[in-house]
């Protein structure tokens, strides 16, 4: 008995050094995880309560403590100020009305090529998939000027109103902000690594009972890949919604120009940095917003596609 328990005495040891390590290593991670939220979060929690004080009380509180705490008086000026000096409503709803169309008919296109391409057995499909990849080296900046002039080459739109017929180029529309956006290489990749995974039987046993393949994409494959759209549509509308470069190349028009340029209008003349903070957090709120609601599916979904590949 002796000699039984003083040789388990080791592997006792070597056990309890384990757990220790694990626990080390756990609460590492833990802090790790607290120092990169505090990093991500105090910038957005200093913008928030900036965006209620004057600009003397935002400066008296940078170097403190105070400047990411509601101290001091606070209200809501800033943010009626920022209605006044920019018609902000408009920006929101152009953005709202782009962000949605790209979000909506780059759902259905991205989803269906990336259907195509793991569901449907044709030559190519492969090659055609490496191509689709390859876009995203291409920095969108790269092709921006040459895409800005295929655009002011394309046919203007014609209608008749009240008699007069009236011609429309493609700069300055909602148009030119949602149509080169729709296809996103990213998009169809995450489609075809998730409709890959679902079994090929179902394909199957619904083409032996007569099913198109469009009846199997739209009654079988999308109602089981919920969280890989809900995934597409936080990644597809961030950029979106963020948008500033190409808005700012193709609208010239104050009424068609999204959230992303009317940021500018603030730094002309004399900046006021509470209405600046204001109007970065009114085009702020409803990204975290959405995101916080679809983090699970949003997680879901990129850990099956990692785990995958």
């Amino acid at each position: 008995m002796t000699a039984a328990t003083s040789g388990n005495a080791p592997q006792v040891e070597k056990g309890r050094g384990r757990a220790a390590n694990r626990a080390r290593v756990r609460a590492l991670t833990y802090i790790g995880l607290t120092v990169a939220a505090c990093v991500a979060v105090l910038p957005l929690v200093f913008m928030i309560f900036s965006s209620l004080k004057t600009d003397d009380r935002i400066f008296a509180d940078l170097g403190t403590i105070k400047a990411f705490l509601p101290a001091g008086h606070l209200s809501l000026d800033n943010y009626s100020g920022v209605f006044e000096r920019v018609p902000a409503a408009r920006f929101l709803l152009n953005s709202v009305v782009v962000t949605a169309a790209i979000v909506g008919l780059g759902l259905v296109v991205n989803s269906m090529i990336g259907f195509a391409i793991a569901r449907m057995r044709w030559r190519g499909r492969s090659i055609i998939l490496s191509f689709v990849l390859a876009t995203l080296m291409v920095p969108f900046e790269t092709i921006a000027v040459p895409l800005v002039f295929w655009v002011a080459k394309l046919p203007s739109m014609q209608w008749v109103v009240d008699g007069f017929l009236i011609k429309q180029g493609m700069l300055n529309t909602y148009q030119v902000q949602i149509l080169p956006f729709i296809a996103n290489a990213l998009a169809i990749f995450l489609f075809a690594q998730h409709f890959g995974d679902i079994p090929r039987e179902i394909d199957e046993a619904a083409r032996v009972d007569g099913a198109s393949w469009w009846t199997i994409y739209r009654r079988i494959v999308v109602p089981l890949s919920g969280p890989t759209f809900a995934t597409v549509a936080i990644i597809t509308m961030l950029p979106a919604w963020n948008s500033y470069l190409w808005p700012l190349m193709v609208v010239q028009e104050e009424s068609m120009r999204p959230v992303s340029v009317g940021m500018q209008y603030f730094f002309q003349l004399n900046p006021v940095w509470g209405q600046i903070m204001a109007y970065g957090t009114l085009i702020t709120l409803p990204v975290l917003i959405i995101f916080v609601v679809f983090q699970r599916s949003f997680v879901q979904s990129l850990a099956g596609t990692a785990v995958k590949g």
